[in-house]
């Protein structure tokens, strides 16, 4: 191990090699720079630091998009071919407009579609409603008293005949 560390250290310079002018420069701009270094660090020590949490950055309501390209719903494939001239361009354009239209319908198809269950409620209550259409009046009767708890009879009043004393 004492082998392996010495021949990573630096090798010492002799002291006349030191001495010489273009030695002394380096040495000069070692000794600079660990002078900024030690300077540095106290003016670092010396500047007050908050305890503040991190600034959290709002989320904007707004999508950026840095083309056009989406808003004016331009196609989205690279190269394009008119009138024949480069024909498997224009099939793969074919395709892919072919598929954006179909996925549109479906998803139209979709909203419109109306489900069983839905359709299974909207029938009972057609039931219903057509059902008592046609009921007679009788029948009509007869159900409401099955129905119904027996509610007390109101007394009509009756017309009463004068008498003959009051003439």
């Amino acid at each position: 191990m004492a082998a392996g560390s010495s021949q990573n250290a630096k090798p010492k310079l002799s002291k006349h090699l030191k001495q010489m002018k273009f030695m002394q420069r380096t040495q000069e701009k070692e000794e600079e720079d660990e002078l900024e270094k030690e300077r540095q660090q106290r003016i670092d020590e010396a500047h007050w630091a908050l305890d503040l949490p991190e600034l959290q950055v709002k989320e904007s309501k707004y999508e950026m998009e840095p083309s056009f390209v989406i808003c004016e719903d331009l196609h989205q494939f690279g190269r394009m071919s008119f009138k024949g001239i480069n024909p498997t361009i224009e099939r793969i354009m074919k395709n892919i407009e072919a598929e954006k239209s179909e996925k549109a319908c479906e998803e139209r198809e979709k909203d419109l579609m109306v489900t069983d269950e839905e359709m299974a409620d909207r029938y009972n209550t057609l039931v219903g409603t057509i059902g008592k259409k046609f009921v007679k009046k009788r029948d009509r009767m007869e159900s409401d008293i099955d129905t119904a708890e027996p509610v007390m009879k109101k007394h009509r009043k009756q017309f009463m005949k004068p008498s003959d004393d009051d003439i």
